[in-house]
């Protein structure tokens, strides 16, 4: 099996049902969504999805798994590929990943798909364990940290396709639209944005800024009493 081909589980008719869910908690969310109409776009019984997966949660949870396996094959093949001979596989890599954009995006908007964005997080953390090896500089901000940001901010362009490729006037998951993609993103990732000494400075201002509670961490009781003392 390739780090893109087909599961041989994708030949079966648990896979059919899995896929039929994937685009109706795409569509219509979680909470509508249901089992029959499930069933009936993947040609099966209620009964037979109900014996596969127990219940609409046990198939939300073998979508997540299924999205995770896919994730993590991709980032194996890229950590395997140490001449970069060979890019192919990156667009086919998120070609894969195209039919299941409305449900990441869903999924991760209602604060479910967890085992996708955590498996997220823990590769990233270990490509920044490798680049941290490398810093002259260690960073002042924790591994999970940055890694978990890292993630957030790769897993918005997936999530936003339709504005993003709508913006770019290109579909980012076409292989004119990947390409333009992938330039721009090593643009970005090889042009700091600041450089270490405005960092450095950044960092110490924010060092001097007291911290201050927000209004909702305040509380209604305090925001009465500060507005009446405005006045």
């Amino acid at each position: 099996m390739t780090a893109t081909g087909p599961d041989p589980e994708d030949l079966t008719a648990r896979a059919r049902i899995r896929e039929a869910a994937l685009r109706h908690f795409g569509e219509h969310g979680f909470e509508r969504a249901t089992i029959r109409d499930i069933a009936a776009t993947a040609g099966v019984s209620s009964g037979l999805v109900r014996h596969h997966f127990g219940s609409k949660q046990g198939l939300r949870e073998a979508c997540d798994d299924h999205l995770v396996k896919l994730v993590r094959r991709f980032n194996d093949r890229v950590k395997a590929d140490t001449t970069y001979a060979d890019l192919s596989y990156v667009p086919a890599s998120r070609a894969a990943l195209k039919p299941y954009q409305r449900y990441m995006a869903r999924a991760l908007a209602e604060g479910s798909a967890a085992p996708l964005f955590d498996e997220m997080v823990r590769m990233t953390e270990e490509w920044l364990a490798d680049i941290d090896a490398k810093r002259a500089d260690p960073s002042p901000v924790d591994l999970r940290t940055r890694a978990t940001l890292g993630t957030a901010m790769a897993l918005a362009i997936p999530v936003l396709y339709e504005h993003v490729s709508r913006v770019m006037g290109v579909d980012i998951f076409s292989p004119e639209g990947d390409r333009l993609l992938s330039r721009a993103m090593l643009d970005i990732y090889s042009h700091p944005l600041i450089s270490p000494e405005e960092a450095a400075v950044l960092n110490d201002a924010l060092d001097k800024t007291p911290l201050r509670a927000t209004p909702a961490e305040r509380g209604p009781t305090l925001g009465r009493h500060e507005e009446h003392h405005d006045d």
